[in-house]
Formats: C-alpha cells, structure tokens, sequence
C-alpha cells in the first residue's frame, strides 16, 4: 500500500530521464519530444537562415541576365561602314597634325580595326615638321594610319626636312610599298626604284629607314650615282 499523503508519482516515471537544474538543485522531468522541439525552436533561426542563403546563392545563379545569356558571335571580316570621298586625319598631344589619310573609297573592318582604301592618298608630318607623301591604287592601314601598306602604283616620297636641301629628297616606287609614318621606315619584297638626290637605284627588294639615312637593297641592284660636289 502507498501512503495516500505523499504525492502521487507521474505515470511512467521510470522512463522520463533525469535533467539536472542550476540553482535549485532538484531534478526536471519532461518527455522526449518536448525536449526534441525544445531543441528545433532554439536553432529554427539558424535553420531558417541557412535556408534562405542557400536559396539566395541558387536565385542569382540561375536567374537570366537580359542580354548576358547569348555567347557574343565572333566578327567575321565584313565591313561595317563605307565611305566615298573621305578624309581621316590624327593630330598628337598638341594639337599639331600628324596623318591625313583620304581616298576615292573607304571600308572599315572591326575585326581587325583596319581600313581599305581605294585611290589612296597619305599625307604625315613628324616632330620636326618633315612630310611623308604616299599615293597608290589600294591601300591598307591600321585605325590610325601609323602603318600604310601600299599596292599597285605605289609611291613614296620624303621631303626635305627645316634646314636640308633639296638633295635630301627621296622617292621610293613600287607595286608594293610598306610605310610606317611614326619610324620613317620603307620596306618592300618586291622590285623597287630609289630616287634620291644623287640619283637613281634599283633593287629587288628594300628596307629603307629614314631616321638612320640607313637602306638594305636586295636582290639585283642596278643604278646610276653621281658623284658628291
């Protein structure tokens, strides 16, 4: 028999486990599944955010960016523009002219940033003032006209220069000439003719630097020199 003035014992007792208590001392009992909710609502914070980071990461990976989504179609070599009758010129840092490029017909390539020119004529202009001419039936330059090369008829001639005289001319005809305007330099895989003040040379090739007064002549070399006064 119990002792009916004691108080009477939870049904199942032996299976409620035993958690201890801070500052009390005694014992707190409770079921197994109050304890495991007890648990989730202490990290459903936790939970809810993971949740959402996760959710966030997977919306900007998949989410379509409007016009990111097509690959970029590689340019093919088809011009974008043509232009009869034009005329482009480049200036430097002060303002001082450095290239005009003109011409009959004009195409511009975007995919190598280069222009063809029919009934081509070039005009450049160094630091110190001396000009470059260039003519030819065709041309083909870069975007700025720092590197010409010339075909059909072509035609090169360096001006004298402040203070030089007019033997210091030079003249350089072919079917093909290659001029870059910023080294003063001339070359050609092809026959060339060389005029220059003390007379006439002919090469089977040329590479010629104004700035050096230096020229390679290839090939059969033929010409007449007069002598220097």
């Amino acid at each position: 028999m119990t002792d009916r003035g004691d108080s009477p014992e939870p049904p199942f007792s032996e299976l409620l486990p035993l958690v201890p208590q801070g500052g009390a001392g005694g014992r707190i009992q409770g079921p197994w599944t109050a304890r495991l909710l007890d648990q989730l609502l202490r990290y459903l914070p936790v939970l809810l955010m993971s949740v959402l980071a996760a959710l966030s990461w997977w919306l900007v990976k998949n989410t379509p960016v409007p016009g990111g989504a097509q690959a970029v179609a590689p340019l093919r070599h088809e011009p974008d523009y043509t232009m009869r009758g034009f005329a482009v010129v480049s200036y430097g840092a002060g303002g001082q002219l450095r290239s005009r490029l003109e011409g009959d017909v004009m195409q511009h390539f975007p995919d190598t940033d280069t222009i063809e020119v029919e009934g081509v004529r070039l005009r450049a202009v160094d630091e110190t003032g001396r000009v470059t001419l260039g003519s030819a039936r065709q041309a083909l330059s870069n975007g700025d006209a720092t590197q010409v090369r010339l075909t059909g008829g072509a035609r090169v001639v360096r001006e004298p220069g402040p203070g030089e005289g007019p033997g210091a001319r030079i003249e350089i005809r072919g079917e093909f000439l290659e001029l870059f305007t910023e080294t003063e330099r001339v070359r050609s895989h092809l026959p060339v003719t060389m005029l220059t003040g003390r007379g006439e040379l002919r090469a089977g090739s040329l590479d010629y630097n104004h700035l050096d007064r230096i020229g390679q002549l290839s090939g059969r070399v033929t010409g007449e020199l007069r002598p220097t006064p």
